[in-house]
């Protein structure tokens, strides 16, 4: 089981307390990840990624063992830490203003 943690307004969206488990089929990708999530979770199709295109949005972050990922590939496999559920996939909806 992968473990997620979302940020606080997309637990809230999905109605979700804390992080969640998923069962990922296949390699654990990012883009597998959020398959499953959406799959496990209709509402949050479109918050993390775009409909169509399945771009990561722009303000949001992808976090794997305390390093950022958000711009690297969504198939790349990931680390048997995150796929034993040893270590959490973490979103981040990255803060901005001026």
């Amino acid at each position: 089981m992968v473990r997620v943690v979302l940020p606080f307004h997309l637990r809230n969206l999905a109605r979700v307390d804390g992080e969640v488990s998923l069962a990922v089929q296949g390699p654990v990708t990012v883009s597998s990840i959020l398959d499953a999530l959406e799959a496990a979770y209709p509402p949050l199709r479109g918050t993390i990624r775009e409909h169509g295109t399945h771009k990561r949005r722009p303000r949001v972050r992808f976090y794997v063992e305390k390093e950022d990922i958000s711009h690297q590939a969504p198939d790349i496999e990931l680390p048997d830490s995150i796929a034993l559920g040893d270590e959490p996939f973490i979103v981040i909806g990255a803060i901005s203003g001026g």
